[in-house]
């Protein structure tokens, strides 16, 4: 069972409500909401509201196919932060001018999804290690050392 939200226009910046986001991003729904529910910023507030508005949704997709539904097995799947439009304003400033103020908009979306997750399957064995090991090469010798044998030759003369 997945289920998203999206919440638009969201009067915040993107880069202040990502700072939220990747908190939460991969844990399950209800240590995700303790950490929402907790948090000082005020993005949290917001993101907080879609998520619980993911997991009505897939409470809501649950009870239309006539499936069991428990919260407490979601996780959050996806959750994503981008830029909304931007509201262009300006203020006064020195000597007549006027100063742009960008008021940043962002939008939130959420998936959550069921946590339970089919058995793992058998591992290939690893393949089996040779004993041949690669021969080495020769080096070739580099400019600077071909250059410091000719002087100490010169020298010796």
């Amino acid at each position: 069972m997945e289920a998203r939200a999206i919440q638009r226009t969201v009067r915040q910046s993107a880069r202040k409500m990502r700072l939220v986001i990747d908190l939460i991003r991969g844990r399950a729904v209800a240590e995700a909401d303790a950490i929402l529910r907790f948090s000082k910023k005020r993005a949290a507030k917001q993101i907080h509201k879609v998520l619980k508005s993911a997991v009505a949704n897939a409470q809501q997709a649950a009870q239309r196919q006539n499936t069991p539904f428990d919260a407490d097995q979601l996780r959050v799947k996806y959750a994503v932060v981008n830029e909304g439009a931007t509201l262009k304003r300006f203020t006064a400033a020195a000597m007549g001018r006027a100063t742009p103020i960008l008021k940043r908009t962002s939008h939130v979306e959420i998936h959550v999804a069921s946590d339970a997750t089919p058995a793992p399957a058998a591992k290939a064995a690893p393949a089996p290690a040779t004993n041949a090991e690669p021969k080495a090469k020769a080096t070739p010798k580099k400019k600077t050392e071909k250059k410091t044998q000719k002087k100490t030759k010169k020298a010796s003369k």
